[in-house]
């Protein structure tokens, strides 16, 4: 039971990453579009308050919102997509109309029972339980409704999409079916949210309330368990709700309510008001930008002399990785089961920095190293709190450290470096510099370590894994996975995680066209 309970999750999980992987990017482009358009910037840098630049800025930052403010719509393709076993991209179309059906639907039914809000002249529709998406007022239920449907769809979907009639019903085989279906699926779903989805909402108001009302403690679990779970593959769990959603804060701006931490914190930096409490639940990337600075120098320290070549080599892009562009899997692979302490230790003190920014009334960006201290300057020392910022920054660094040597020394941990030798052959694994693609035998010897074609279900990949559905768990072979470099293989249920790094994606589309040739 409690492994099909965690195949579950790890599915969701691993469909969440999809459109996931798409808001990093966005995020980074929506940074330009701030800076480009931040009051103070452009007080100290008078050429870009040129029409032109702030055209640019402008557009820039205005497109990229209008992804984040409609992540419900994202989360229905792109997870509806994800979860598909085949034909994706008709997935992703019936993931869209399903939305729009449900929005429809969920808009007829509060009109046509007269439940529809009035918005305030003040606070538009905000405190009512109800938004507007796509031009239609409708329950708010956020990024939920978004996720619901996607998980939905892909249900739905593969459990219709091959079926066959005859005849005059031959035009309804298929992803056609899946998609009548999901008329009635989207039509149900949006009638009941109507009802139901109040309930849903007093609920978790109330456990904003309890996180809020914990403070420095809920701040504290929040952080401990965003990486805690990151060897399940199942941190999305954690972060996503707090980051996109209810959650973690509403912001009302006349008759638009803006919701979920990333959002707010960013429409916050661009307005040049002074930053919520929101923005704690950004603040993860504080151990992802420094934290993992302070582990990688302690691996390092603690190495077998003839080993700190070769581990400094493969430390140090991994090191710039999780700092610069806040991927951090490579690193935790590398501990997370060999070292189970080590990393448990990892987790608390990621939750106790995190913790500590509140304590210290710290606002200050963590949102990797150069884009965060370039925003923290924009934003002002006033609304940031900066140069404490970087004081518990340093700190975390040292404690990581500290904390880490003498652990590893204590209970003589098998951390990297302290083998006979040094990841033997994943030297080079998990980093953007790990090499050209690989070559047909390798991806071969993939292939035939996870028991061969007809063993092999699904291939995905998030931002550092190979992630595969298998038929049989017993016909796959480590031994031969390993002939591949790699830093870690994980095993739960019947899903294979093989950790190749930042060129995963290149590494799943060789295995798709491999197995299409077989």
């Amino acid at each position: 039971m409690k492994d099909k309970i965690m195949g579950v999750m790890e599915k969701f999980s691993k469909a969440m990453v999809q459109p996931l992987s798409y808001i990093s990017v966005a995020g980074m482009i929506l940074v330009i579009g701030v800076l480009l358009t931040n009051t103070t910037i452009t007080g100290m840098l008078t050429f870009l308050q040129a029409a032109p630049i702030q055209l640019a800025g402008n557009l820039l930052y205005q497109c990229i919102m209008a992804i984040i403010n409609n992540l419900g719509l994202i989360f229905a393709v792109g997870i509806g997509a994800a979860l598909a076993k085949k034909e994706k991209h008709q997935a992703a179309m019936v993931g869209l109309l399903a939305y729009i059906m449900f929005l429809t639907a969920n808009n007829v039914t509060l009109s046509t029972n007269g439940l529809l809000a009035e918005p305030s002249a003040m606070l538009g529709l905000y405190g009512t339980g109800q938004s507007t998406v796509l031009g239609m007022q409708v329950t708010d239920m956020g990024v939920f409704s978004g996720i619901i449907l996607g998980c939905l769809t892909g249900y739905v979907f593969n459990k219709t999409c091959e079926a066959r009639f005859k005849g005059y019903w031959a035009m309804y085989s298929g992803t056609r079916f899946s998609f009548a279906c999901m008329v009635g699926v989207s039509i149900l779903f949006g009638f009941g949210c109507t009802y139901v989805w109040p309930f849903v909402q007093s609920v978790i108001t109330a456990l904003a309330q309890v996180i809020a009302n914990s403070g420095e403690f809920g701040l504290f679990l929040y952080g401990m368990l965003e990486r805690l779970l990151i060897p399940t593959g199942l941190h999305h769990l954690v972060y996503a709700p707090f980051q996109f959603g209810d959650l973690g804060g509403t912001l009302a701006l006349g008759e638009t309510t803006v919701v979920g931490a990333y959002p707010i914190v960013m429409t916050e930096l661009q307005m040049g008001v002074p930053f919520s409490d929101s923005i704690y639940y950004m603040g993860t990337g504080l151990a992802k930008t420094f934290g993992y600075i302070g582990i990688c120098a302690a691996f390092y320290f603690t190495a077998y002399p003839e080993n700190k070549k070769n581990i400094k080599n493969i430390l140090i892009p991994l090191v710039m990785t999780a700092s610069l562009a806040g991927i951090t899997e490579p690193i935790d692979f590398m501990f997370a089961f060999t070292a189970p302490l080590l990393f448990l230790v990892h987790s608390v003190i990621a939750g106790t920095f995190l913790a500590l920014l509140k304590v210290f009334n710290v606002h200050a960006m963590s949102t990797g190293l150069i884009n965060g201290f370039v925003m923290n300057l924009a934003a002002g020392m006033e609304r940031t709190n900066w140069p404490v910022f970087y004081l518990i920054a340093a700190a975390e660094i040292v404690v990581y450290f500290l904390v880490f040597v003498f652990l590893i020394k204590k209970f003589k941990l098998h951390t990297p470096g302290r083998e006979e030798k040094v990841l033997e052959n994943n030297e080079q694994a998990s980093t953007s510099a790990a090499g050209s693609a690989m070559a047909e035998a390798q991806i071969m010897a993939i292939i035939e370590g996870l028991g061969g074609k007809a063993n092999i279900k699904g291939v995905e990949n998030c931002f550092t894994r190979l992630r595969v559905d298998v038929a049989d768990m017993a016909l796959v072979n480590e031994a031969k996975i390993n002939e591949t470099k790699n830093s870690g293989i994980v095993k739960r249920g019947n899903n294979v995680q093989i950790i190749y790094g930042l060129e995963v994606p290149q590494i799943r589309k060789a295995v798709d066209e491999k197995l299409a040739s077989l």
